[in-house]
């Protein structure tokens, strides 16, 4: 059942992150958007429900390592987010301040979910 919650609760969150961008397509500020934008988009959302499915795994199989689990995936995360920027930074020639402002929207507002639905998880457990 947990499991469930955890991608409802995902596929909410990513339905609401993309309502910015899909309004910005709409006005017509597409500039404001690089043309990668839904495939960094995809990226972080399966990255996102990786590390929450993950650290539920965790949390079912060997909750004394939560924490641990918790520091490795936030790291993981770190380092393939900076590859995949890295990859596009190189072999793409975008702009770069609209780039970053569309990387650390993901990014961010990503990271932010996982480590509240992590807190939430853990507050609920005591």
């Amino acid at each position: 059942m947990k499991f469930l919650t955890i991608i409802l609760q995902t596929a909410i969150f990513m339905v609401l992150l993309a309502v910015l961008p899909v309004c910005l397509v709409y006005v017509g500020h597409n500039n404001w958007l690089i043309p990668q934008f839904w495939v960094l988009y995809g990226f972080f959302g399966v990255l996102t429900l990786v590390v929450l499915m993950g650290m539920h795994f965790v949390n079912v199989l060997k909750p004394e390592m939560y924490a641990q689990a918790f520091l490795i995936t936030t790291i993981m995360k770190m380092l393939l987010s900076m590859a995949l920027a890295l990859v596009i930074v190189l072999k793409l020639h975008i702009e770069q301040g609209v780039f970053l402002a569309n990387f650390f929207y993901l990014y961010f507002l990503n990271t932010g979910f996982e480590v509240y639905v992590l807190l939430r998880n853990l507050r609920n457990q005591n």
